[in-house]
């Protein structure tokens, strides 16, 4: 194992803090050589040792290439080592960490014998399975009790559900998905996004400050209306309106005439509630019901904005989303498209967290991706990238505020919605919380406008590229 210069942990009042960020074994240690060379060498050799005709080898080899990448992967994620590992892990036997009260499993998993995190978490939604301490501080140490290697379970999801889902995605299924997972209940996610109801990433101001997630939120919603120079009197649609916040805080603080669209009927409800409840004119901002697909297309809008929704969208049906949007963005109008991404230098962690995530808390999700795919989709639509952030520290911030919420509030969700549903967002938020701070998903913010020469490009000039301002906030 490759050992670098030691690391020493940061200290920020915004984040948690990471005691133990070990690195683990990824692509820079998976052979692409040895990979292909299975691919196309296995297929080959079971046709030549059945003798049959090399004309069916290429039959072969599609009917073999998904067991082989299974087998590779399988084996790649158990074996492979850590690729400049800078941490020292205090190698405690599992049980400092868990409680395995399965006698199986326990039978399997003791001493140093690490346990397959997706075993571990389909054990523990079980009950099979506790935490010794605080979910978030074990789960920063888990690198020195569980395994990140695939497992059949993973495969069969992956096979039977995910690959279906991400070459399908029919309306049916994108309002299955919607309406089983957001009509669950109001005040099953109130207990941990709060008052403010924003289920995506809030931005901090200051790395040195301990904001609450309430400000975390509102910087981001002014941040969102600034960045696509939201002004009075814009036709303004936000595509996945969430509980309808963005919708009431732009046409409340900067005067514009919103519309957000979402599939959900709870959320359509609690939006126009919070229109009326904040003073805002019903004429002045609406939500409505409905699949993103039906909008209106003979209306064109100012400003566009798309807040971690374009990845239900879809891996096959992005192309035609941004098409859709392009055609009802005004000439001069600005798309706002905040997307998670997974990163292309991938850890196998990365891989077993996305799989978790689609099969329990964002079914349907599949357009999650590194950057280079949606510039290079926003492009090939039509579009000019006017800036891109990337802000996923701020993720693991309001990840964080979530999850210490959803703890407060554990006796009132497993009274109503049981203890499962609480431990499936336990793993959710205290795990997502390392994972956007370390890097394996982020999310980014990208502002966008035709690619057109009539575009007046000098309007957008703003203080992102405004030396005095960067000089004064050094000040």
């Amino acid at each position: 194992m490759t050992v670098a210069k030691p690391w020493t942990p940061s200290a920020w009042a915004a984040i948690h803090n990471p005691p133990l960020p070990a690195e683990g074994a990824g692509n820079q240690t998976f052979d692409n050589r040895i990979f292909f060379g299975l691919i196309g060498g296995v297929p080959l050799i079971v046709t030549v040792l059945l003798r049959w005709s090399l004309w069916l080898y290429p039959v072969v080899a599609l009917v073999l290439a998904l067991p082989i990448l299974a087998g590779s992967l399988y084996l790649a994620s158990s074996y492979s080592p850590r690729y400049k590992n800078r941490v020292s892990l205090p190698e405690r036997p599992i049980e400092d960490y868990i409680t395995i009260k399965d006698p199986e499993l326990k039978a399997l998993y003791h001493g140093r014998n690490q346990i397959p995190m997706e075993t571990f978490f389909e054990a523990y939604f079980d009950g099979k399975i506790d935490f010794k301490g605080d979910a978030l501080d074990i789960m920063e140490a888990r690198h020195d009790w569980a395994a990140f290697r695939f497992t059949i379970g993973q495969f069969k999801f992956f096979l039977t559900q995910w690959i279906p889902e991400t070459l399908w995605h029919s309306r049916h299924q994108d309002e299955d998905q919607v309406r089983e997972h957001y009509d669950r209940g109001d005040d099953f996610y109130e207990a941990f996004l709060g008052p403010r109801m924003v289920y995506t990433s809030g931005i901090i101001s200051d790395p040195t400050k301990r904001e609450t997630l309430e400000e975390l939120q509102d910087n981001k919603l002014n941040l969102i209306c600034e960045k696509i120079h939201l002004k009075p009197g814009d036709k303004h649609l936000d595509i996945g309106s969430g509980w309808g916040t963005l919708v009431a805080h732009a046409a409340k603080y900067f005067g514009s005439d919103s519309t957000g669209v979402t599939l959900a009927r709870n959320q359509t409800e609690f939006g126009n509630n919070r229109i009326k409840e904040w003073g805002v004119d019903p004429k002045q901002a609406r939500i409505k019901c409905m699949d993103y697909r039906d909008i209106p297309s003979n209306v064109k809008y100012n400003k566009i904005t798309c807040v971690e929704m374009a990845e239900h969208v879809g891996l096959l049906n992005f192309q035609k989303f941004l098409l859709e949007v392009r055609e009802m963005l005004d000439d001069d109008g600005l798309f706002y498209m905040q997307v998670a991404g997974l990163r292309a230098t991938w850890q196998y962690e990365d891989f077993i967290w996305g799989l978790f995530m689609a099969k329990y808390i964002f079914p349907g999700a599949d357009a999650s991706t590194p950057l280079y795919w949606y510039i290079n989709q926003l492009e090939c639509a039509g579009f000019e990238i006017h800036n891109i952030d990337t802000v996923g520290v701020h993720y693991s911030a309001t990840l964080e505020r979530w999850y210490y919420n959803w703890m407060e509030n554990k006796e009132k969700i497993t009274s109503k919605y049981g203890n499962k549903w609480f431990r499936v967002w336990e793993i959710f938020l205290s795990w997502s919380t390392i994972i956007s701070r370390q890097g394996s998903a982020t999310c980014f913010q990208i502002v966008a406008n035709k690619n057109m020469n009539s575009v007046d490009r000098a309007a957008l000039i703003c203080n992102r590229t405004n030396p005095k301002a960067w000089t004064a906030k050094r000040g």
